[in-house]
This record gives structure tokens, C-alpha cells and sequence, in this order.
């Protein structure tokens, strides 16, 4: 959102976000100095979730007095998938409703209860955007015959990541870092245990905000593996590429994804990327970075050190992860978004 309701704005729309919780972020303040207008339906804050949250019934009334001043409305995450066609039905309202099918997996359809829920919310959506093949194809195996799905991939601000690619033959250390949010589908733990795998002069950072707190775990195994003094954890970072010019080689050690923005960020910073060959991001990477058996901790370190022990193939591989990650430029992805918009709207 940051990256791309401003290139939406400047091409010539009103283009505004409504947020379910309202709590400060770097992503929302960033927002704000760029100019995008931003709508509550709550403050949030540290009680947020005790009084419902994301998925207060109360929302649904909320949401409706939106409809009345927008011809799209855009949504993203479950709360609000399911809340806004909610709200439109209960208050007749034509705006056209779009949505975005961020996974491949995800724990609700796990669960056949949920699946009619599901089939009924995807159906009320003009176009259901999916952003990977992967993504669009478990979608279809889930609810068969959904015929309002499409695929735009996602996209980054390509220049913002975009450095030389390194030079890492004089080198003596060498640092690899990972930038992943602290979440369930993020596998930090097979990297943690593939650091110990590594020499002594190999070390690793870790970039991301900690949901569930999952750190101080981590933390607890780096300890017992006896890596604790190589690994630092960073927090939810606005330098990002500056750390990434900073390090070596990158990884996004993941169970699942369904895109990975992560993975083409860390493509397009001159770095070879390591990550995991799972659906989404065997997409992203393709031929171009190194991938291994999702969980496969040895493989993992293996690659890192072939990499780093081996110059030549380590500027043939950046260099080709930083021509793909062209591909993923954030004003393809806009340019999309505005298509579909209007295809639908005409």
C-alpha cells in the first residue's frame, strides 16, 4: 500500500485507505508524508483485540458509510474480505468490491465449515486478485468453479532496493540477512539452525516486527545452538535497503508464501538470494536466485557458503536476481490494478 496508492493517486484518481486498526506504524506514517488520506474504524492500541478487533461485528456497520463515496472499494485480509460485502448487501450499496488473495494456504480451509463461507465471500467480489500463479492455482482447487479470479503479481519500488551488485572477493566476514515479519508461515528457525552449521565468521540479522512473539523463542534457540553472539535481531527497520547494501547474501527461509515481496526486494539489492522452493516463491525466484527443500537447514548453509566462497558465482547470481527483479517493478503492478478497474467499471 505505501508503494503503490501514491502512483494510483498520481495517476489522476482519488485514492484513499480505510484501516480496521488504526495503531501508529512506520507504514502509516510513511503514508501520511506522502500524502495518502487514512480512515479508522478504530485507534487501536494495546486493548484493540480485547473489544473484538479485526473482526468486531460492530465493523460491519462501521464500513457502511464508505460506500457512498467511492466507486471501488479494495480489500485485503480476512476481517475485511469477508466484513465489506457484508456491509454492502446489508446497505445496498453498488460499489464495485475488490479483493486480494495474499497465500497459497492459509488455516481456514483447513476446515470445511469455513469453506462455504469462503465461496460465498469470493463470489460477491467483481474480481478476486491473486498474486502468483501458485495462489490463483490453490484457490481453484478450493472453491471450484470461481470464475471472477485473475492474476497481477506484486511489485516493489525497484529503484528504492536497487544498489551495484557486491563484490565479495577480499572479503574476510561475511553477513546474512533475513527481512521477514516474525510470523507462523516464516521459517526462521531453519535458518538459526543453519547459521550453526556455519563458520565462525559468517553472521546473521534478522529485520521484521514480532506478532507473535515469536522472538524471544528464537532467541531461547539461538542460545542452545550457541550462535547467540552471531545473530541479531533487529526489529521492524525504515533502512532496509541500507542494510541490505550492507550484507552479503539473502534469505527468506518461509513454510509457505504466496508471493514473497520480500524475496524480489532482496533481488533487485545486487545480492544473490537464497530461499526456500516453495509455492509463490519458486514463482518469484525462479532460475534466477538458489532455492532449497523448504526446512532442508543443511542444504541451506551449504548454498550460503558456496556462495560466498565462490565469487564468480556469486556476481553471476546477483546479477541475475537483480535483472529479475525488474520484472516486478511497482508501476507494472499499478498500471494493472487501473486496468482491471476500469475493464470492470466500463
Amino acid at each position: 500500500m505505501v508503494d503503490l496508492l501514491p502512483l494510483l493517486r498520481d495517476a489522476g484518481h482519488d485514492v484513499e485507505l480505510l484501516m480496521f486498526n488504526g495503531a501508529s506504524s512506520e507504514f502509516k506514517q510513511e503514508l501520511l508524508r506522502k500524502g495518502v488520506r487514512i480512515h479508522e474504524l478504530s485507534p487501536g492500541g494495546r486493548f484493540y483485540n480485547v473489544f473484538g478487533g479485526f473482526y468486531n461485528p460492530l465493523n460491519i456497520i462501521k464500513i457502511r458509510r464508505y460506500f457512498r463515496d467511492y466507486d471501488v472499494i479494495h480489500t485485503h485480509n480476512t476481517a475485511c474480505q469477508l466484513y465489506v460485502p457484508i456491509s454492502k448487501i446489508v446497505f445496498h450499496k453498488s460499489t464495485r468490491l475488490f479483493t486480494t488473495e495474499h497465500n497459497t494456504i492459509n488455516r481456514r480451509r483447513s476446515i470445511k465449515f469455513f469453506k462455504y463461507i469462503d465461496k460465498w465471500m469470493y463470489s460477491k467480489y467483481s474480481a478476486v486478485v491473486c498474486i502468483s500463479e501458485q495462489t490463483s492455482i490453490n484457490l481453484r482447487k478450493y472453491i471450484k468453479g470461481l470464475k471472477n479470479i485473475c492474476v497481477i503479481q506484486n511489485g516493489i519500488d525497484v529503484k528504492k532496493f536497487t544498489h551495484p551488485v557486491a563484490d565479495i572477493s577480499q572479503k574476510k566476514t561475511y553477513t546474512v540477512l533475513m527481512v521477514a515479519s516474525f510470523r507462523k508461515q516464516k521459517d526462521h528457525e531453519t535458518l538459526l539452525r543453519a547459521m550453526s552449521r556455519l563458520p565462525l565468521n559468517y553472521r546473521l540479522k534478522l529485520v521484521g516486527q514480532d506478532f507473535m512473539e515469536k522472538v524471544p523463542l528464537l532467541k531461547n534457540m539461538c542460545e542452545t545452538l550457541g550462535i547467540e553472539d552471531r545473530v541479531e535481531f533487529m526489529g521492524a527497520r525504515s533502512d532496509v535497503p541500507d542494510i541490505m547494501e550492507a550484507s552479503d547474501v539473502m534469505v527468506l527461509s518461509s513454510h509457505w508464501e504466496g508471493f514473497g515481496l520480500a524475496a524480489a526486494e532482496a533481488m533487485a539489492s545486487g545480492r544473490p538470494l537464497v530461499a526456500s522452493d516453495v509455492g509463490g516463491l519458486r514463482d518469484v525466484v525462479g532460475d534466477a536466485g538458489v532455492l532449497f527443500p523448504q526446512g532442508d537447514d543443511q542444504a541451506l548453509a551449504e548454498k550460503i557458503q558456496f556462495l560466498c566462497e565462490h565469487p564468480d558465482e556469486y556476481r553471476e547470481t546477483a546479477a541475475r536476481c537483480q535483472e529479475k527483479a525488474s520484472q516486478y517493478d511497482i508501476s507494472v503492478m499499478a498500471s494493472k490494478y487501473l486496468d482491471l478497474y476500469q475493464a470492470v467499471n466500463s
